[in-house]
């Protein structure tokens, strides 16, 4: 092959995390690194050796890296091969970054904090708590029951997550129909690349379902990382228990406002100040006057909870528990109060004492399931139905949302529409995807009360969005302050885009750094299907022969052909057979290391932007695999020719079939 093919990373994770020119540099530190050391690297000599990395050298010191190899592996004679290299390198960044304090300040408090790499140890209530729901929803699964009921007090919870089966199956409880089961590698003994498979699928599906997974990696589950998994498994759950916290699944929940003006306000709040709404409504019933603002010291008393269970379960109260003036005692009490409710405790009268938030939100939650204590005859639930509903715009909402989030910015976005009106999450993230790009001494930072400072933030968006060549016409800052959704879509839909074309450019070997338009991934695509004798063919990202999932099935399958079992693709002639075929597609294409955020119905409907989205992502894939490794059969001039001979497509996006009318802002 002509040119310089990479660097070579087996772990589809770590391969995600780095541009090739990174990895080069880092490659160079590493071999460094080993030169110096006599007897092979050892993982005890990264604590000095890692000074030479000078953002790693400015940010901590030697005793501060020195404790952190020390608190994360049990033997630091290990040898340290490349990725292991890489590994550290990353949670060594983590460590740094918090250090700086730019940690999630802002993020939301159950979704953000237990992904946080530099949490070595792990509270043994949550990890019983999370078993116990384990047990409960996974109890009847036809592969796992063999290995349920857990038991809370071992560290059977970290060995079984090892295969990745639980985590894909636990995500599947939480958001049912986010992983076609069919595509989960379920033998009795998974060979370790079955068993990666495995953890990609559930890492990819997880960071589309709204979990952070910045910094987690699927040796981190081979190796057993405790903090790290019940991590994930916490955030898994709590978007489960959360789920109903909206106006479309509880639209009961409008009689938490007076007015209806305050519906808007109300269908844009995180889950959880939802639920703190939900509470305190409550509880003013029955004379509580304190205001719950966290699911922590406010509820250390275990007060609230009193009135709150008398509010909705009056029939089980006991006089005694408002008597009790010890809060261990009261505690017990209304824990005994949500059993004779029928309601799963999440925790214990210590949790509570303690002020445990992940515990006591999970707590609440589920009572808020069972129990809302919500009328379903209020006047604003048929107020509710004269909204007008846009579901191709909550669709792309929601893809763009945990897109954004996957990056890992400092503040969780819970709606887009609203999160970004302040321009700091997008500075953020065009920043982290093009470093550099951002002028940080002309931004403000939240909390931001003048007004004006957010259209200075959003203005520079805007400006930079220009600079990446996006179509912005009459287009200014103050759009996006005022949360005009379908310009603030139009724009991330051309940053989603920007990343991908951009990560294909940086596959120097294959594009030689030439630019990648919408054209040479059609074109690629149809060329991969065709050398491998398939029968089909994509017109444009928009093609409605799309919808029955052939095409994809084909296309995946010509890249990696054992990566499509056939006798399980349906013939997609009715909308349940598409919908089978697409689900299966999306799970594939995430099993192989895909970052993709599109629902079954996009491929169904052949939405043009989420279609792009996939056929790069897997043109991204490919390429990035060095060749030896490649099981498609293909030779090396047929797999780099398409962007060896960028087509001549204009450098105008609006230009490309992906960039229609409909996609541009005019």
């Amino acid at each position: 092959m002509a040119g310089y093919v990479g660097v070579f990373v087996s772990d589809p994770w770590l391969q995600n995390q780095f541009t090739q020119v990174e990895l080069r540099s880092l490659k160079s530190h590493f071999m460094t690194m080993r030169r110096e050391t006599s007897g092979g690297l050892k993982l005890a000599d990264l604590q000095a050796k890692m000074s030479m990395i000078k953002h790693i050298r400015e940010n901590l010191s030697e005793q501060e890296r020195s404790s952190f190899l020390q608190d994360s592996y049990q033997n630091l004679g290990d040898e340290v091969d490349f990725e292991l290299f890489l590994r550290v390198y990353l949670k060594l960044l983590a460590l740094a970054t918090e250090r700086r304090g730019s940690g999630a300040k802002n993020a939301s408090a159950f979704l953000k904090s237990p992904t946080s790499t530099l949490l070595h140890t792990i509270s043994e209530s949550e990890k019983a708590s999370y078993v116990g729901h384990i047990n409960n929803y996974l109890a009847e699964d036809k592969f796992l029951k063999k290995y349920l009921p857990l038991e809370p007090s071992t560290n059977d919870l970290f060995e079984i997550a090892k295969d990745g089966v639980l985590i894909c199956k636990l995500i599947n409880v939480a958001v049912p129909g986010t992983i076609d089961e069919r595509a989960i590698n379920t033998k009795r003994e998974l060979n370790p690349w079955e068993r990666n498979e495995n953890h990609t699928l559930c890492l990819n599906s997880a960071k589309a379902v709204g979990c952070t997974v910045v910094n987690i990696g699927t040796q981190d589950f081979i190796e057993g990382r405790r903090h790290l998994v019940l991590g994930l498994i916490s955030q898994i759950i709590k978007i489960q228990l959360l789920a109903d916290l909206n106006l479309k699944k509880t639209p009961q929940l409008v009689e938490l406002v007076d007015d209806i003006k305050d519906v808007e306000e109300l269908m844009s709040l995180a889950p959880e100040k939802v639920l703190l709404r939900w509470m305190n409504f409550q509880m003013k019933k029955a004379g509580y006057t304190k205001t719950v603002t966290n699911f922590s010291s406010d509820v250390k008393d275990a007060e609230a909870y009193a009135h709150l269970l008398n509010v909705l379960a009056p029939e089980h109260s006991n006089p005694s528990t408002m008597k009790v003036k010890d809060p261990i005692e009261k505690a017990k009490l209304v824990l005994e109060h949500a059993d004779r409710m029928g309601c799963k405790r999440y925790l214990t009268a210590k949790d509570i004492v303690e002020g445990c938030p992940n515990l006591n939100l999970a707590f609440v939650a589920h009572i808020f399931q069972h129990r809302n204590g919500l009328s379903t005859q209020t006047n604003q639930i048929s107020f509710l139905e004269t909204l007008p509903d846009d579901t191709q715009i909550s669709r792309e909402e929601r893809s763009f949302r945990f897109w954004i989030n996957s990056h890992g910015n400092s503040t969780y976005i819970n709606n887009i529409f609203e999160d970004v009106r302040n321009g700091w999450v997008l500075l953020e993230t065009l920043d982290k995807l093009s470093p550099g790009i951002v002028n940080w001494k002309i931004t403000t930072k939240p909390p931001i009360k003048m007004p004006f400072r957010k259209v200075e933030n959003c203005n520079q968006v805007v400006k930079i969005g220009r600079q990446l060549k996006f179509s912005l016409v009459n287009i200014a800052g103050n759009d996006i302050v005022q949360g005009n959704k379908k310009l603030i879509l139009a724009y991330l839909w051309q940053l989603m885009r920007f990343n991908i074309l951009q990560l294909l450019k940086n596959l120097r070997f294959h594009s030689h750094g030439k630019e990648i338009f919408d054209a040479d991934i059609l074109e690629w695509a149809n060329s991969k299907v065709r050398n491998s004798g398939g029968q089909t063919r994509m017109a444009s990202f928009k093609d409605k022969s799309l919808s029955d999932g052939k095409y994809f099935l084909e296309l995946l399958s010509a890249v990696l052909p054992r990566s499509v079992d056939w006798s399980l693709v349906t013939k997609g002639e009715s909308d349940e057979e598409k919908k089978m075929n697409a689900t299966y597609i999306i799970s594939i294409a995430r099993k192989l290391g895909c970052s993709i955020f599109l629902l079954p119905e996009d491929i169904i409907e052949a939405n043009q932007k989420m279609i792009l989205t996939l056929t790069a992502s897997i043109m991204y894939w490919i390429l990035k695999q060095p060749l030896e490794e490649r099981s498609c059969g293909s030779s090396d001039s047929e797999s780099g020719s398409i962007l060896d001979t960028t087509s001549n497509s204009t450098t105008d996006d609006t230009a490309s079939e992906s960039s229609t009318d409909d996609n541009s802002v005019k």
